[in-house]
């Protein structure tokens, strides 16, 4: 994975963790279709890329992301009045569903502003560090809408029930303080202390054993809809596949050692 900038997107490589950054402050992040399609393909190139062993997720100092940008065209109103919703999201459902079924560990860094489709964004990630203060607005009933882009699917399977409905059914302001008491983040820091934490979780991953994570997060996401005897039976088979890696061996003789393992990722 290249340092090759993407449209509205900026990403840097910090050792083995990628930087991939929202940059449309005009539009507040808002993800137009072509980031959305370029996010989408980074971050596949991203998950290919077995020098890149960490992401983060980060926007600009206002605004994380507030969420699909669908007010751009003149006409937007008559637009969206018009548009066939039933495939309308298919190309920001896709961008989630890959986020999710990421095997690359991914921290998010929220610095500001989080609304609609950027909750999924923001909490998709494998760990969350949000600065204190920072707004969260669920927005999509405010605006008469159902909620979209996936989040029907994936915001149950992260969200307790009747904090789901606070959220989505109020679609009232939210601190990150309070998702932090929630237990919906990780880490909640002063707002410029954001991106050096989000690198930090995302170092101390990339130095793990990242074939381990990676299988952890599958088993973990895919156990949310499978029962018991598939889930058991994933379980096996990921230990079978795990107990050929050299990082388990060097997990194993690091603990006979008594010493700090020293993973490669492979």
């Amino acid at each position: 994975m290249s340092d090759d900038p993407k449209p509205s997107l900026r990403t840097v490589r910090v050792g083995a963790v990628a930087q991939i950054t929202l940059d449309r402050a005009d539009r507040r992040n808002a993800i137009d279709l072509a980031t959305c399609v370029a996010l989408h393909d980074l971050l596949g190139e991203a998950d290919r890329d077995r020098t890149v062993r960490a992401i983060v997720i980060a926007g600009t100092d206002r605004d994380f992301c507030t969420g699909a940008d669908v007010t751009t065209s003149p006409d937007a109103v008559a637009t969206l009045t018009t548009l066939d919703y039933r495939f309308a999201a298919t190309d920001y459902q896709d961008l989630f569903q890959r986020l999710w079924e990421m095997e690359t560990p991914i921290v998010s860094a929220v610095t500001g502003t989080v609304a609609g489709a950027g909750w999924m964004l923001a909490l998709l990630a494998d760990l969350v560090v949000a600065a204190q203060g920072a707004r969260w607005t669920h927005v999509f009933t405010r605006r008469g809408m159902v909620p979209h882009a996936g989040d029907s699917y994936f915001m149950p399977r992260i969200i307790p029930f009747h904090r789901l409905n606070e959220i989505a059914l109020l679609s009232e302001p939210i601190t990150s303080e309070t998702l932090h008491e929630w237990g919906l983040i990780n880490r909640c820091v002063p707002a410029a202390e954001v991106i050096q934490t989000a690198l930090a979780l995302a170092e101390r991953l990339a130095d793990g054993p990242t074939r381990t994570l990676a299988m952890t997060k599958r088993l973990y996401r895919r156990s949310l809809d499978s029962d018991i005897t598939t889930a058991f039976e994933a379980e096996r088979n990921a230990q079978a596949l795990i107990s050929t890696t050299q990082d388990r061996r060097e997990g194993v003789q690091s603990l006979i050692e008594r010493r700090p393992a020293e993973f490669i990722g492979d």
